[in-house]
């Protein structure tokens, strides 16, 4: 009897441990669980070049514009042209290159690059918007903006006319157009091209080192001392998505290396010899006080302002004392000092033409927010 029921313990113990198997995946039972397709389908957004995963959806060329002064220009340009910020999105293709699906600019090593010039299929380009654009609120577009940003794009770039409407059930016609859609190659060993017959080929001969191996390779490119701070101070204008952290591009660049370096094996980072110099010879800054410091301005906390527009992304377009896109913050405070209604109801609307051409979207920070950050401004944007 007791040999029966120690079988039956042990057939309840096989069948509990398959269950378990089963919800967390046979490959390494009683470790997580398998996704569910809900969970899966919420990572799964990538638009392949055969456009499987294209949701269905539609978006004019004039909608597009709208959308695109709205939220893209102040980094883009109005005509995707700008390369001030990024590299330019538009230009350097022609019709004859619409018709051959070849860019011949491309094989003019001293001619510059654009996107619409280099991307092979328009895939890429509304993959790339639907889930990182804009900037500061990547994947907030719906699908229907997304066609309608993308024909904007192409528009400008002379692949689609003016009253075009993009949308899932013509987008292959457009692929026919892309002026470099014959300019991507296979010729490498991400998957095997007709050129392998079919055999795949390592892009690379290395050999895994395993004894005596180097520990800290050297990164021989450096950014020059003249584009450093460019665009202003990188730390301050920070992507609110994701763990990336800029340096202080207004100080030289640090001999030290990266935490952790040295015989613990991290890597040691090259810089660029004057800026070398210049933070051997910079005087010992004193050490920042630990506590928040003084209003810069009676009843002005410019320390609080500040993180504001940094947790807005202000800080992306504007720097306290230089133009980055926008003016700077000591700019505005001259030309408007004392006007804190107007300033706050300009940072919430938005607009054009007060200091050029390019617009600033409105902005969804609160009534408080921009009244705190008007206030400031309106006393002189002190530090």
């Amino acid at each position: 009897m007791s040999s029966f029921r120690n079988a039956l313990i042990a057939a309840a113990a096989l069948t509990a441990a398959s269950l378990v198997a089963a919800q967390t995946g046979t490959q390494f039972p009683g470790i997580g669980r398998a996704a569910t397709p809900k969970e899966v389908a919420a990572w799964d957004i990538d638009v392949r070049p055969d456009f499987k995963g294209l949701p269905a959806g539609s978006g004019s060329v004039a909608k597009g514009q709208d959308i695109w002064e709205g939220k893209c220009a102040q980094c883009h340009g109005v005509f995707g042209e700008s390369n001030e910020v990024f590299s330019p999105l538009i230009g350097g293709t022609t019709t004859d290159d619409v018709k051959t699906g070849r860019v011949a600019k491309l094989m003019d090593p001293t001619s510059g690059r654009s996107t619409i010039m280099k991307v092979a299929t328009v895939s890429t380009l509304w993959d790339y918007i639907n889930r990182a654009m804009p900037w500061t609120q990547p994947k907030s577009l719906k699908p229907d903006e997304v066609y309608a940003v993308t024909a904007f794009l192409l528009n400008l770039g002379g692949v689609i006319p003016d009253n075009f409407t993009l949308s899932d059930k013509n987008i292959a016609e457009v692929q026919a157009r892309m002026p470099n859609r014959n300019g991507m190659t296979t010729r490498h060993a991400m998957w095997p091209g007709a050129e392998f017959k079919g055999v795949k080929t390592p892009d690379t001969k290395n050999t895994a080192c395993m004894k005596d191996c180097a520990t800290e390779p050297t990164v021989a490119s450096f950014l020059p001392d003249f584009a450093r701070n460019a665009h202003g101070n990188i730390a301050e204008q920070n992507r609110p998505v994701g763990a990336q952290h800029g340096v202080d591009t207004t100080q030289p660049e640090s001999k030290a290396p990266v935490a952790g370096s040295g015989a613990s094996g991290s890597v040691a980072v090259a810089q660029a010899p004057a800026a070398a110099k210049a933070a051997a010879e910079a005087p010992k800054a004193a050490p920042a006080p630990a506590s928040i410091p003084a209003p810069g301005a009676a009843g002005v906390d410019s320390k609080a302002a500040q993180v504001l527009t940094q947790k807005n992304n202000c800080t992306a377009c504007h720097a306290i004392d230089k133009k980055i896109l926008g003016p700077s913050f000591a700019d505005i405070a001259k030309k408007h000092a004392g006007k804190t209604d107007y300033l706050a109801g300009k940072i919430k609307s938005g607009g054009s033409g007060v200091w050029g051409p390019i617009p600033m979207p409105p902005q969804t920070l609160t009534d408080a927010e921009a009244k705190a950050i008007a206030v400031w401004l309106a006393a002189g944007a002190a530090k």
